[in-house]
């Protein structure tokens, strides 16, 4: 009965969607790429913190093994 909406009528959906959200639209897209970066940010410095942990970890066992 319905069906997926055609060319014309994305056009028309996109057209009325401009209208009513085309002076926000910018303040919209900048914070959505705000947040991308942050979140790429966020990605890269877990693999760092992985390697930190690591690190601390081996730190800890080092004094412990030369006390005996």
């Amino acid at each position: 009965m319905f069906g997926l909406p055609g060319w014309m009528e994305m056009m028309i959906i996109g057209l009325v969607i401009l209208l009513l959200f085309g002076n926000r639209l910018p303040s919209v897209m900048r914070s959505l790429g705000r947040g991308v970066v942050e979140f790429k940010k966020g990605l890269q410095d877990e693999g760092g913190d992985d390697e930190e942990q690591e690190k601390k970890a081996v730190e800890q066992e080092q004094p412990s093994q030369s006390a005996k």
